[in-house]
């Protein structure tokens, strides 16, 4: 019986269920936390039910598609090219379900052939063959094709020369020669796509130095015997140009002072179309714009060039200059002639599209890892032109409550209810102080818990902080730069949310400028595969700017992006050192892990708690993911974070038959040195679906300039991406490998990382690449 008068026998039958289905929904959830598979069940015989698809009768679908020969293209791109498709899986698994299947048709599988050759030849492959569309028959529903391609050797780039060159600036013709080289390297194949990017690159070339009308006209001779090509790219630049007057449409209510400012081109300076470039992407980064446009008002045909043909721009200048001084030596006024015709004018017209200037957000979210259970919600305003001057001006809070003591190890009912919340507001102006840098304002509130211990011991105390921070500073990009400067200032007040609060704790005051700034070649930031990028945070707290903490802090870093195979195998590599000087804290840390029997001291509890606000941390999603959240790094016996101070009680609780302390009584201090490294090969499979195998190594020391290369850290795994538009969705497993964690074995100021079921791993999620 085919699938669908199965589906219409059994409607009937199912009437009765319809009708308790409410009732049945309801015992299924409350099944659902014992028996998961029941709703696992019931959920795959809806969609069975209700996203079944047919195969027409008398015709095949589809089941894989194959081009075999692809040693020089990529099979999904010449895949892409073609009309026959193979049939979608739902969860990458069961076809014919939500996905229509796809039916094979022999004529267009012919013409399917045409379409792979012509693809080829369009890369340089003039001598292709598409010699076979095989089809396999797999049943008398279902087929696999087969196509055979046999590329050929391809025909490559001999010669590359331009003309029309001559007379203009050197520097003008050293970028245009530039870009042909660069597009049409010499002895790779000759693709057509490439061909007709270098001609705009190389016209390109010219309007960034002032030739509006620069024309590029380009011809390419092809040999097929010897599989040669030879390009002559022709060039007429055309008159030196200036900018106009900039006539802007589709303002709206916004005010035309600000974006006029932002666009920043002034009339009768050269003209450059990198400067159009620019000031486009100065407007969209205001964020009140869906789209920008910036074009020259060029008439047909061009106006005639004031410069003397075969002469450079210095050498017309020159003579501009001897005729003016002959003209004043003569003595006569009519000596010197009518004034020499100025540079051509070029208007420029601007046509924006505001987009929505407010947004309300109102959302959610679950934290589950090795440290807590956070649930959170999420509300959100926004208003991009507030108080106008095209200001944005934001709010966003996010109350929450800690599920205590519920975590990934740690499955049991919350006894404790931690109530936190995180509010944001910023204010930035664009334009501030000059025309592209943007200031900003950045005040939060925070309340939160602090949980450090994967493990705690029973009845520890849970201490929290009520922290006021502010930022206000300048950031400016230019090209691929982005600079940041600005003050931080944070403010933290200690409360107790288990136990009262420990008496030695104190008010905590942070005051430091800091300096960012990164230099971003990547093809993609979200989906980067080739290409650099480079980062560094300088941070200096205390000395002039008051506070409790008086240190140096930098942290470098730099990533790298290589493709492998093709665009199917990425190479993705990091690396990041960390230094803090530290002048008038951090030497209970450094002086070793203490034994817990300690008298309590304000200047102790002052020193754990500034190393705590100013350390490093290795460890998470980000970093090192074989371990926990600030899970890499020394541990100590922080005694205002046990129930009590006594050190009777530390001693009955947190030592050991054999006299060491137990690893559930330390928690993560912070450090002064840091370096993290990490590798990763990142594969896409199918559609959204990639997937990635890492290896992450990292340490931080308790001493200042202390690199332990001997202290690994070394964790390998793997995990799986699925893109959304709102980046990646990554899971990651990392696995501890034995015997290189720290060489020789595990130091005083460490511990032995908690286990997952008794396996030495971790399990993050999180949005967006690792780096």
């Amino acid at each position: 019986m085919p699938q669908r008068e199965l589906v219409l026998t059994l409607l009937p039958a199912l009437s009765p269920l319809m009708t308790r289905l409410p009732s049945l929904l309801r015992s299924l959830l409350a099944r659902s936390s014992s028996h998961p598979l029941t709703l696992v069940v019931f959920v795959g015989a809806i969609a069975v039910l209700g996203g079944c698809k047919t195969i027409p009768e008398g015709h095949s679908a589809v089941n894989e598609v194959q081009v075999r020969g692809t040693d020089k293209l990529d099979e999904d791109d010449v895949k892409d090219k073609i009309a026959t498709t193979e049939t979608s899986k739902f969860l990458m698994l069961f076809r014919g379900i939500l996905f229509e299947y796809s039916v094979f048709d022999r004529f267009v599988l012919q013409r399917d052939l045409a379409r792979v050759e012509a693809f080829y030849r369009s890369k340089g492959y003039y001598d292709v063959h598409a010699r076979a569309g095989r089809v396999h028959q797999i049943d008398d529903k279902h087929v696999r094709v087969e196509i055979v391609v046999e590329e050929g050797p391809p025909v490559v780039v001999k010669t590359v020369h331009i003309d029309g060159l001559d007379g203009l600036d050197p520097k003008v013709v050293a970028a245009a020669k530039s870009a042909a080289t660069a597009g049409l390297p010499l002895e790779k194949p000759f693709a057509e796509e490439d061909f007709k990017k270098t001609e705009g690159n190389v016209r390109r070339a010219l309007t960034d130095s002032g030739y509006a009308y620069a024309k590029v006209k380009s011809d390419a001779a092809v040999d097929i015997v010897t599989h040669n090509v030879d390009v002559v790219m022709t060039v007429t630049p055309g008159p030196k140009c200036v900018f106009g007057d900039v006539r802007i449409e589709g303002l709206g209510s916004l005010p035309e002072k600000q974006i006029r400012r932002t666009i920043d081109i002034t009339p009768g300076k050269p003209y450059s179309e990198k400067e159009l470039d620019d000031a486009q992407q100065a407007l969209l980064d205001l964020g009140v714009f869906a789209s920008v446009e910036l074009k020259p008002d060029l008439p047909g045909t061009p106006p005639p060039a004031p410069n003397k043909p075969g002469m450079s721009d210095e050498q017309q200048t020159g003579q501009k200059d001897e005729q003016g001084k002959q003209g004043e030596g003569s003595g006569s006024p009519g000596a010197a002639g009518p004034p020499p015709p100025g540079p051509p004018v070029v208007p420029i017209r601007v046509t924006l599209e505001p987009s929505r200037l407010r947004t309300v957000r109102v959302g959610g979210g679950l934290e589950f890892d090795a440290l807590k259970t956070n649930v959170h919600g999420l509300l959100g305003w926004e208003n991009r032109n507030f108080l106008g001057g095209l200001r944005t001006f934001s709010v966003q809070f996010r109350p929450g409550v800690v599920l205590y003591p519920m975590r990934v190890n740690n499955l049991v009912a919350p006894t404790k209810f931690l109530l936190e919340e995180r509010l944001r507001l910023e204010l930035s102006q664009p334009s501030f102080l000059e025309a592209r840098t943007r200031g900003f304002l950045r005040p939060e509130l925070n309340i939160y818990p602090v949980l450090l211990n994967p493990n705690p011991p029973p009845d520890e105390r849970v201490i929290g902080y009520g922290e006021v921070r502010n930022a206000a500073g300048l950031e400016r990009t230019i090209w691929k730069f982005f600079g940041s400067f600005s003050h931080n200032l944070q403010v933290a007040y200690p409360f107790a949310y288990v136990h009262g609060k420990d008496p030695t704790l104190s008010l905590v005051v942070i005051s430091y400028p800091e300096l960012y700034t990164t230099f971003d070649f990547r093809d993609d930031k979200i989906h980067p595969t080739k290409g650099v990028f480079i980062g560094n945070t300088f941070q200096v707290a205390g000395q002039i700017f008051g506070g409790n903490a008086n240190d140096f802090k930098v942290q470098p870093e730099a990533r790298a992006y290589v493709p492998l195979y093709k665009k199917k195998l990425v190479f993705a590599t990091r690396g990041s050192i960390g230094l803090l000087e530290a002048q008038n804290y951090g030497k209970v840390v450094q002086n070793g892990p203490s034994n817990g029997l300690d008298p309590p001291s304000a200047d102790r509890t002052k020193d754990y708690q500034l190393t705590f606000f100013r350390g490093f941390f290795s460890g998470g999603p980000n970093q090192n993911r074989g371990y926990p959240i600030r899970g890499v790094g020394p541990y100590d016996i922080v005694p205002f974070l046990t129930p009590e101070i006594e050190a009777g009680k530390i001693n009955a609780e947190c030592t050991s038959t054999a006299g060491t302390v137990e690893d559930r009584c330390r928690t993560p201090t912070g450090g002064f040195t840091l370096w993290e490294a990490s590798a990763e090969l990142r594969y896409s499979v199918t559609g959204p679906l990639s997937v990635a195998a890492f290896c992450d190594s990292s340490d931080v020391s308790p001493r200042q300039n202390d690199f332990r290369f001997d202290h690994l850290h070394l964790s390998c795994g793997g995990g799986g991406r699925y893109d959304t538009p709102a980046g990646p969705i990554r899971l990651d497993v990392g696995y501890r490998l034995p015997g290189l964690q720290v060489l020789g074995g595990l130091t005083r100021d460490e511990r032995n990382p908690e286990t997952l079921f008794g396996i030495p791993i971790a399990v993050h999620i999180g949005i967006g690449e690792a780096y």
